[in-house]
């Protein structure tokens, strides 16, 4: 009962934030399963490169999320003025971000036949690979957009958005990669295609909403102004890329995972994306509700209430491990099922049905990270996420390699190594939650 306002509070915010995210997996199922009914080929070739490029998306994500507490703080003081200026130094900051990171995806693009991929997916992964490339811009703007919004306690406008552009690619890759409605028939390419499209119509969308709904007219005002925000810039700066790292350091575990199943031949890396883009189930559920925590937790920083922050973390690690329960069950009861929606190769089929059960085990490590990574965010902390990195780079990687190569077990022992990455990580974040919050609390007396 002592929660019961709590568990409101965060299922008024999240839920909007989890059906927006439960689009995105919609439309990550529907990209799957149409490439994996095109042929296995192009469902490795976009096994790779989405694995590649999801360094660089989930980079861009962390360094977007650094400007929930500035604006959840500013608006829980209902400084109008000071959150205009942070959405437009965001805007700056995260894209010219995102420039450089499009430069450094750019470069790798010449040594994509480097990673030991099957020589065969060399040509449909190049002219994927460089679709891609240009979505990376349109995602930062509007990721920025989104936390901005989110921070405003207004998680229904990006849910909307998001979900009208969800329709639009899912469409797309039905006209593009099969040659429907009158379109050319362009496989895999097509499903770059619809995805590039449907990130520039969100952005679009975001800035329609900034401009014409009456809620935002005193912040986009100051946002539009001519004052400096160099300071603000730094601000960001300095929150943000922690979590850029943390981010982008945990992401590589993932990425890292593909390649080394790309070695075992197209079979396990195609299976290996079938199981990740299923895993997103759990995750994006997770985000949902951490994306809720972080909110509340920088308007009860703006306000000085630091038993709030503890009690809304303590909620949102009660409201996560049910939802870790409840996906857990889904993937062990569900997963065979799920399976055989995505591809008809009964090779790929064995292979990924292997890789439930490690999926199942670090569903719990992986709700619990983020729900502590989002009460330290939401505090304006960052540097704990660089001690985080410790957990995938000197202990997921490690693990990584030990059960896939020196085991022999391939994608399997892949999955197996992040339950060490995941469960080191929550210790971690657990450990800095709690040193923050005697911190602030120490400050607030002081003052």
């Amino acid at each position: 009962m002592r929660y019961k306002q709590e568990y409101k509070t965060l299922v008024g915010l999240g839920l909007p934030v989890m059906a927006t995210q439960m689009g995105v997996i919609l439309v990550s199922f529907a990209d799957t399963a149409m490439v994996g009914a095109y042929g296995v080929d192009q469902l490795a070739a976009a096994a790779f490169v989405n694995s590649i490029f999801l360094i660089s998306t989930v980079m861009q994500i962390g360094f977007a999320s650094g400007i929930t507490p500035i604006v959840g703080a500013l608006f829980g003081r209902k400084d109008e003025a000071g959150v205009g200026k942070a959405l437009r130094a965001g805007l700056q900051t995260n894209g010219m971000l995102s420039l450089a990171l499009t430069a450094v995806m750019a470069s790798l693009y010449f040594f994509l036949d480097r990673f030991g991929q099957p020589e065969e997916l060399l040509p449909l992964i190049r002219e994927y690979y460089l679709i891609i490339l240009f979505s990376l811009v349109p995602m930062a703007i509007f990721n920025c957009s989104q936390q901005t919004a989110n921070a405003m306690t207004d998680t229904a406008s990006p849910m909307w958005i998001i979900l009208s552009c969800n329709v639009l690619n899912i469409a797309g890759n039905y006209a593009l990669i099969f040659g429907h409605w009158g379109c050319p028939e362009m496989g895999l390419n097509g499903a770059g295609l619809s995805t590039l499209t449907a990130r520039w119509m969100s952005v679009a969308g975001i800035m329609l909403v900034f401009r014409f709904n009456r809620r935002y007219r005193p912040y986009v005002r100051s946002a539009l102004g001519s004052s400096r925000v160099g300071h603000i810039r730094r601000e960001i700066w300095s929150v943000s890329w922690p979590m850029m790292v943390q981010a982008g350091c945990e992401t590589a575990l993932w990425t890292l995972g593909a390649v080394v199943s790309g070695w075992f031949g197209k079979i396990q890396l195609a299976a290996y994306q079938v199981i990740n883009t299923i895993s997103q189930l759990g995750y994006m559920i997770f985000v949902s509700f951490g994306v809720a925590v972080s909110i509340r937790v920088a308007n009860c920083t703006g306000t000085r209430d630091f038993t709030g922050v503890e009690r809304t973390t303590k909620a949102g690690v009660h409201i996560i491990l049910l939802l870790a329960t409840i996906a857990s069950c889904v993937f062990y009861f569900l997963g065979p099922h799920l399976v055989r929606f995505f591809t008809p190769d009964l090779d790929v089929i064995a292979s990924a049905q292997m890789l439930l059960l490690p999926l199942v085990l670090y569903q719990y490590g992986d709700a619990t990270q983020l729900t502590f990574a989002n009460g330290v965010r939401g505090m304006g902390e960052a540097r704990p996420f660089i001690w985080v990195t410790i957990a995938y780079l000197l202990i997921g990687v490690p693990a990584l390699f030990t059960l896939a190569m020196g085991l022999g077990l391939g994608n399997v022992g892949v999955y197996y190594s992040f339950s060490f990455a995941l469960f080191s990580a929550s210790v971690i974040l657990y450990v800095a939650f709690r040193r923050t919050l005697a911190r602030k609390k120490r400050e607030n007396i002081c003052n």
